[in-house]
């Protein structure tokens, strides 16, 4: 972010909301930043005239994902998980963690808004916001983007007009 802004790293303009989201200063405002880490991995994103949102997690196994999604996922997206085999089930739990955490970050809330307010379906092997609480807005208000930034991660970035 330094260079985009053409100031030293130390000296980026960053502060926090009320609910501890990262926001920019000053001549900068009209730039939303988000930024997520998993193990070794950095991943950071940074807008123009938008509300942004990323979320990065490393690869690894996930035991317990099916239980998390009967817990916290909707309904449909917890059947289309265990629908899948046991190898794919990670894979498709991790997406769909990261689609969910990037669209709450970029809202503002993070997963304090709750991973059951928005819901999400594949198609063509592409994950797609199909509905979700009208706080968030639209579904078709967000634009979201999965993919693996290195090896061993996946990534997601949403992203809706200010």
């Amino acid at each position: 972010m330094a260079g985009e802004f053409g100031c030293e790293p130390l000296a980026v303009p960053l502060i926090r909301d009320a609910l501890n989201r990262p926001q920019l200063t000053a001549r900068h405002k009209h730039f939303d930043v988000n930024w997520s880490h998993s193990g070794d991995g950095l991943l950071v994103g940074l807008g123009e005239g938008v509300k942004i949102g990323v979320d990065l997690e490393r690869i690894r196994p996930r035991p317990r994902a099916l239980a998390l999604a009967w817990r916290f996922f909707t309904p449909p997206e917890a059947q289309w998980l265990a629908s899948l085999p046991p190898p794919s089930r990670e894979l498709a739990f991790l997406r769909l963690w990261c689609a969910k955490e990037a669209v709450l970050k970029g809202h503002g809330r993070g997963l304090a808004f709750g991973l059951d307010k928005l819901v999400f379906a594949e198609a063509d092997g592409v994950l797609a916001l199909v509905a979700c609480d009208r706080l968030l807005g639209r579904p078709e208000d967000w634009t979201l983007r999965e993919f693996a930034p290195d090896a061993g991660y996946r990534a997601a970035i949403a992203w809706r007009a200010r």
